[in-house]
């Protein structure tokens, strides 16, 4: 097994599959803006306590947003082309659930490359709670899923996973910055294997293990 990494040249660009790409810096400010608020409108439906005549008046007010919202939808496999620290290229699909330009849902878990691999932090609230005060185990692998594959994919080429273990070593706090990292650890043909782990105060809460498996290039 070897820790040889393709060269950036050679990484697929997602139009040859005839998947639209927008540029990171293009889409607008009033649309992030947008998403902030939704973002914030989640964590606040999902806690509010507020009379029924308020909560009726919201859900009128949000289903009339949306109709005019969804007259025009994006393509599905639209992606984002995002240019990272060191000159590197990286695609993610737009409404990825973990880091998503366009996605409310999302933390969002920023990526950046580092010597080692990819690092990014996050701070998640309730609406990704698990057990009282605590991360989701699903959002902690979901996480860790989305480290792995933008380390295989910016060290390598773009790849699926194939096979995912998560150890859950602590609990994970809500409110308290995650530090998330992951590198790959070796190469063998289209195989590449990744490892990756969550941090709280420099201390390991949950850790991974990956094997992606590179797309072939038509």
């Amino acid at each position: 097994m070897t820790v040889n990494t393709q060269p950036l040249a050679e990484r697929p660009d997602p139009r040859a599959f005839g998947l639209p790409v927008v540029e990171h810096t293009e889409i607008p400010a009033e649309l992030r803006s947008l998403v902030a608020r939704v973002h914030d409108l989640v964590d606040a439906v999902a806690n509010t306590e507020v009379d029924t005549d308020t909560l009726a008046e919201a859900a009128a007010t949000v289903e009339g947003i949306t109709g005019r919202l969804n007259v025009a939808r994006r393509q599905i496999g639209t992606m984002v082309e995002r240019e990272l620290e060191g000159g590197d290229t990286e695609y993610g699909t737009i409404t990825n659930v973990v880091s998503g330009d366009t996605n409310p849902a999302a933390p969002p878990l920023l990526l950046d490359r580092t010597e080692e691999g990819v690092r990014g932090e996050v701070t998640l609230n309730t609406v990704y709670q698990g057990p009282p005060g605590l991360v989701h185990g699903g959002w902690i692998a979901a996480m860790l899923d989305q480290a792995v594959g933008t380390a295989s994919s910016i060290a390598t080429s773009p790849g699926l996973t194939a096979k995912l273990e998560v150890e859950y070593r602590k609990p994970t706090p809500l409110f308290t910055p995650l530090e998330v990292v992951a590198r790959v650890t070796g190469t063998e043909r289209r195989k590449v294997y990744v490892s990756g782990e969550i941090r709280v105060n420099g201390e390991v809460t949950a850790e991974a293990t990956a094997l992606m498996v590179r797309v072939e290039v038509p």
